[in-house]
């Protein structure tokens, strides 16, 4: 009795593989036949036109094809846009990148003040324009110091930042120490001709080792008077920087009292691109404008600083400039221009026709007869409010400089409209349709599980198998039992769809 068991298990398994052989085969066949149905559809996927061919519906010579939403991108051969879901537009030898244009009748531009200039081979030097502030020259700091034991009677310049005159008295001191030295002097002067000659100049060298200055010790000797207080006097023009000392202080030697800075000439530090440091060198001319100035100054570079701001990624360029007047105040704003007078012929645009996106430089170029088309430039060093042009126009070209956010509007909505109205031709041919008749096995949210008979155009033989529901949802009322009458395809997987179902006839299908 186990011989026909095993043999009818056997046989079951034969069948099981037979049935699981075909649906696989049947969907294989399915796939390969909706692919290459595909492709063989598919517009421009087995054209044979290149870049430099005629086309043979225009009779023009076509220089490449490009997607009229991303005009920057070039490509030699048609096809399905890698960008939007819509085939490529050639682009003609003559200027007509298949209508991508925008034209404007000439009246319009007039009166949307649509203005071109033309494309210019000029020289421009390399300029650099970086921003600065004044700084105080630190080589023309002075400290003034006590020399002496002293008590200050009076300060005359008691505030940071007030300005100094050369000879104007800074604070008062009485030192015992100069009084003395003086006193000897004065008694030495009082004595014999013969007896003074000798004595006379020692006590004078005494005064100057007290710390006296030589302005002082020639009041002593042309009044022949003792000065008990004595004046510390401003040695240059300038600022006071530092005060240090106050009424009633005492104060011993080396004492600083105050810090002068000399303001005929400033520094000037400005910050430039780490990556443009390079051509700057010590000695190089530079114009440096103060804000709300008119005219510029003419200065030098000092030095380059080898110092990086971590967060700007800027060095400091120390620029010195001549002050006349006095008119720079450490902490004003300036502009300062490097020029390396290295002259470069390039081609020139106004910088205003340049539309920046953040990833890309746009201008509008005339093309004539074909409008105005959108292209993609490289945009290089700026200048005067020009800017060269190191990729995307050639000499003679016509670029838009007022109203070119208009036109560059209107071509972005009229390359969305060519995407929309492409799609439709340019998207794949829906897969074909299949159908069958067969009995519902079982009713999921997924789905049916539906028994049917052979489907010669999927190649099917009968079988039980899952399709899944169609997007607009199943009819309702159906449940395990019924007859049906159903449409399917195919998608990318190898997946069976359903598109309709419909209660059987009495004479639709066979028997699964």
């Amino acid at each position: 009795m186990k011989k026909p068991v095993i043999a009818a298990v056997a046989g079951v398994v034969l069948v099981g593989a037979a049935l699981y052989g075909a649906y696989h085969l049947g969907v294989t066949r399915g796939t390969q036949s909706a692919q290459s149905s595909q492709s063989s559809t598919l517009p421009g996927a087995t054209s044979a036109l290149k870049a430099g061919d005629t086309d043979p519906n225009t009779g023009k010579k076509i220089l490449y094809w490009h997607d009229p939403m991303v005009p920057g991108q070039r490509f030699d051969k048609p096809g399905k846009s890698p960008f939007m879901d819509m085939q490529l537009v050639p682009v003609y030898a003559d200027g007509d990148a298949g209508g991508s244009g925008v034209t404007v009748d000439s009246r319009v531009a007039q009166n949307l003040g649509i203005r071109t200039t033309e494309v210019k081979a000029s020289r421009l030097s390399a300029v650099l324009e970086a921003p600065g502030n004044v700084a105080i020259d630190e080589r023309s700091v002075l400290v003034i110091q006590a020399r002496t034991n002293a008590f200050v009677q009076h300060v005359a310049v008691k505030a940071t930042l007030d300005p100094v005159r050369r000879g104007q008295a800074l604070v008062t001191l009485y030192s015992p120490d100069w009084v003395a030295a003086q006193e000897e002097y004065l008694a030495v002067s009082r004595m014999a001709a013969g007896e003074q000659s000798d004595l006379r100049s020692a006590a004078k060298a005494r005064m100057l080792q007290a710390g006296m200055t030589p302005g002082q010790v020639s009041a002593v000797e042309t009044s022949g008077k003792l000065q008990p207080n004595l004046g510390i006097v401003s040695p240059v023009d300038g600022l006071v920087t530092e005060v240090a000392v106050r009424e009633g202080m005492t104060v011993s030697p080396g004492m600083t009292l105050f810090r002068l800075a000399d303001l005929s000439q400033v520094w000037a530090i400005a910050e430039v691109p780490e990556g443009q440091a390079r051509a700057l060198a010590p000695g190089l001319a530079v114009k440096v404008s103060p804000t709300g100035a008119t005219e510029s100054i003419v200065g030098k570079v000092d030095t380059v600083l080898p110092d990086v701001n971590p967060a700007t990624r800027t060095i400091k360029v120390r620029i010195v400039l001549p002050n006349k007047g006095r008119h720079l105040l450490p902490g004003m704003f300036v502009t300062v221009r490097f020029d390396s007078g290295d002259q470069k012929e390039a081609l020139m645009i106004p910088l205003e026709s340049v539309i920046r996106t953040g990833q890309r430089s746009i201008v509008m170029v005339d093309a004539g007869k074909a409008g105005f088309v959108a292209t993609d430039v490289k945009t290089g060093r700026e200048a005067a409010g020009m800017v060269e042009i190191l990729d995307g126009l050639k000499a003679g070209q016509k670029v838009v400089t007022s109203g070119q956010f208009l036109i560059d509007s209107e071509a972005s909505l009229r390359g969305t409209a060519e995407r929309m109205s492409a799609t439709p031709a340019a998207s794949a041919p829906a897969a074909p349709e299949h159908e069958g008749v067969g009995r519902i096995e079982a009713v999921t949210r997924e789905g049916l599980t539906i028994s049917h008979g052979p489907i010669p155009s999927a190649q099917w033989g009968a079988m039980t198998m899952d399709f899944a529901a169609p997007p607009a949802g199943l009819p309702k009322g159906l449940k395990a039992g019924d007859r049906i009458h159903f449409r399917f395809h195919l998608n990318s997987d190898g997946l069976a769809i359903l598109s309709a179902v419909e209660p059987a006839g009495t004479t639709q299908g066979a028997k699964p």
